[in-house]
């Protein structure tokens, strides 16, 4: 029978630390939500003009515009998305847990 109480492989607690804020969650869902709409959007399009593939691009940004430029195609389109919003979502979660802290540096200007 597996134990329960096993402690969690080391990548999945520096990720759990990384990205396990509410905030970072949140961000990382609605990322997911703009890509499956754009992809699905940009799939049944008969014109084939459509630009639903800059919004989840613009929502990672700047991480998601800086690797667009690798080679076109969906797999380097979706590295793109991906790896942008993991970063943002680290970025986001590290904000979240120094403002938790709440670390009062004092105030240089106070009497």
């Amino acid at each position: 029978m597996p134990r329960t109480d096993a402690p969690a492989p080391p990548l999945l607690r520096r990720l759990r630390r990384v990205l396990g804020h509410g905030l970072s969650l949140a961000y990382l869902a609605g990322c997911a939500a703009v890509t499956v709409w754009a992809l699905v959007d940009a799939a049944t399009d008969d014109s084939g003009e459509s630009l639903a593939l800059i919004f989840p691009v613009l929502a990672t940004a700047p991480v998601g515009l800086m690797l667009l430029v690798t080679p076109d195609g969906l797999p380097a389109f979706l590295l793109a998305v991906v790896l942008g919003a993991l970063v943002n979502a680290a970025g986001i979660g590290w904000c979240a847990r120094a403002l938790r802290r709440g670390e009062k540096t004092p105030d240089p200007y106070a009497e």
